[in-house]
């Protein structure tokens, strides 16, 4: 790393989660243990076999205005109250416009409004389709709502790679500022996919859990009788600055967002390498961007999905790249998977576990997996060494996109 490269902060969070409606309540709860998976009650849940999903604790028509919420989807709306909240919690930074951008990102996008907009069109014609249709599925509908929410003419970005896409958004919006394209980056990811043709698609890949006597306990991280992830709906948003703008207004700093790495696993559309390269080369190269070794990584908010194949060829990678002394969670066990929303929260929750000293605990883990040798947080919180520390977020997406992103103590 350049001695004199831009350094990027983080000044500001949000948040809106399957155990949270903000960031304060969603960290106390994920300290507390606590799941937001439960039972399903819409019309189509005798539709489909998994019958449960984290979801938001808050429902964001509870927060935005009944116009506002009317011209947005589900997506969108999540992404909107995450992304005023971090901006509140900056401080609401006075920027120029044409220096402030934003990367919101979203795996899947406003697939309930495609959905039930073509039931609409079918059922009742062109005609009765809402004039928002388009904005309020199209991919990079959130970013493009906070852009205009906020002013911002830096660049208006969604970088989509599947469940990495929220932390990709917030690589990419270090990029902008370390290259001088903005002061201040509004960044993150959103998800709000929790609709029977989801639940059928991800179920007929057998890629979700189908524990629906214990929907609590289902989203279970490197346990033996794993079966699958835990589908989970939110926001995560963080801003992002450059820490010469950020000190010249007087900001709070959370942790300095120090380095970012990308791979592809040129392998499989949806299963992981089984040895772990492409994740390995990921975190090995944010480390690289960061300037760091393995030595000075303290936590990793592991991606893990609980899902039979991934959970323990991460943490072997974790162990190649970084080393076996990091203190490894899964807060999935707790949320869900968010999908393109993951790397948002779970970015939020390295950060705070960064500032508060304490990683929170998996939970659902019984029965440790063989083949696992990282130091893995369970069973209790556990408190985070004082002095100069490093944390690496990693997300990984379908198709092989796989980022890890190291956020360092301020």
């Amino acid at each position: 790393m350049s001695a004199n490269r831009v350094r990027v902060v983080v000044t500001g969070l949000g948040a809106t989660t399957p155990v949270g409606g903000d960031v304060t309540s969603t960290w106390s709860a994920l300290l507390a243990g606590q799941s937001g998976v439960k039972a399903l009650t819409t019309d189509w849940i005798d539709t489909v076999p998994v019958k449960f999903a984290g979801t938001a604790a808050v429902d964001p028509t509870e927060v935005l205005p009944r116009p506002e919420s009317r011209r947005l989807d589900r997506s969108e709306q999540f992404a909107m109250v995450a992304a005023r909240e971090a901006w509140a919690d900056a401080g609401a930074p006075e920027v120029a416009p044409e220096r402030l951008g934003v990367v919101v990102s979203s795996g899947i996008g406003g697939i309930t409004t495609t959905l039930t907009a073509y039931d609409t069109y079918k059922e009742r014609g062109w005609n009765r389709l809402s004039p928002f249709t388009v904005p309020m599925l199209m991919p990079n509908g959130p970013a493009a709502w906070i852009g205009i929410d906020r002013g911002a003419q830096a660049g208006v970005h969604a970088t989509v790679s599947a469940c990495a896409s929220g932390a990709e958004a917030i690589g990419y919006a270090m990029d902008m500022i370390r290259s001088g394209r903005a002061d201040v980056v509004v960044a993150g990811g959103t998800e709000a996919a929790i609709h029977g043709l989801n639940v059928a698609a991800f179920a007929a890949a057998r890629a979700m859990s189908t524990r629906n006597d214990d929907p609590e306990g289902a989203s279970r991280p490197w346990d033996r009788d794993r079966d699958g992830f835990v589908l989970g709906e939110g926001a995560g948003i963080i801003v992002l600055e450059s820490e010469e703008y950020a000190k010249a207004r007087g900001a709070r700093i959370y942790a300095y967002a120090s380095g970012v790495g990308y791979s592809a696993d040129a392998h499989h559309i949806t299963n992981p390498e089984p040895e772990g390269r492409g994740i390995s080369m990921a975190m090995t190269q944010a480390l690289t961007d960061a300037g760091i070794t393995g030595h000075d990584v303290k936590h990793v908010n592991a991606h893990a999905t609980s899902t039979p194949a991934g959970d323990v060829i991460e943490v072997q990678a974790v162990a190649k790249a970084i080393g076996t002394h990091p203190l490894v969670t899964s807060t999935k066990s707790m949320t869900g998977h968010l999908l393109g929303g993951a790397g948002g929260i779970e970015s939020v929750f390295t950060i705070k576990a960064l500032q508060e000293r304490l990683v929170p605990a998996t939970i659902n883990l019984d029965s440790l997996d063989d083949g696992i040798e990282v130091d893995l947080v369970y069973g209790e919180n556990r408190p985070l060494p004082q002095g100069d520390i490093a944390a690496v977020n990693n997300s990984f997406g379908f198709g092989g996109h796989n980022v890890a992103v190291v956020f360092k103590g301020a």
